[in-house]
């Protein structure tokens, strides 16, 4: 999580869509940077909502901070994780995939209680607006980096150039139609969020 606070934004770090290389780039640019624990670094947004937004009310009379997040497409945000778990140094984990195909992560994904190697959470729960109206402000597509970097560098008057972070090993990764269809029928929530986003 990144908070800029002279330009009232707050940028929210999804898992597995490129936050690592905005971390690293924006960092001397923030006025906090949070990279420990895991569970503040990626603060999904009703954490948000309920411990730092409460925070910059109270204690700095703050309360017109935006929001700024980015979604991968399901399938591509899901192999990333697949692929991410396949590194060198998740060997003997119980969370590693090298023991299952991609299907089989993903059909192990949609169960109710996903085993280790397949919990990897959710974008639509992380981005899920809080019913007090908090909601994330600039949501863009992964896929819109370009997009992405437009709204950032205009926004924090820089220019953004970006280290590559964070890479999970390349592989070729597709889908049987059969596991696809059920990924789409078992998380429905995932793909409505992500086609309502608008594109460049």
């Amino acid at each position: 999580m990144l908070v800029f606070w002279k330009q009232k934004l707050v940028f929210l770090s999804v898992p597995k869509t490129g936050t690592t290389a905005y971390q690293q780039a924006l960092a001397p640019l923030a006025s906090m940077v949070i990279l420990d624990p895991p569970e503040l670094k990626h603060a999904p947004l009703y954490r948000y909502n309920r411990f730092f937004r409460p925070m910059f009310e109270k204690a700095a009379g703050c309360d017109d901070m935006e929001t700024l997040a980015v979604m991968r497409e399901p399938v591509s945000w899901l192999g990333s994780w697949y692929r991410y778990r396949r590194r060198p140094f998740m060997k003997g984990r119980a969370n590693a995939t090298f023991d299952v195909s991609f299907d089989e992560f993903v059909e192990a994904y949609v169960q109710g209680k996903p085993p280790a190697f397949a919990n990897v959470g959710s974008q639509a729960k992380f981005l899920e607006p809080r019913p007090n109206g908090t909601a994330v402000t600039h949501l863009f597509r992964y896929e819109d980096q370009a997009g992405l970097v437009a709204f950032l560098e205009n926004r924090l008057d820089t220019e953004i150039t970006l280290p590559r972070a964070n890479v999970s090993p390349e592989m070729e990764l597709t889908l049987s139609p059969g596991v696809a269809e059920k990924l789409r029928r078992k998380k429905p929530e995932e793909f409505a969020l992500y086609d309502s986003i608008r594109h460049g």
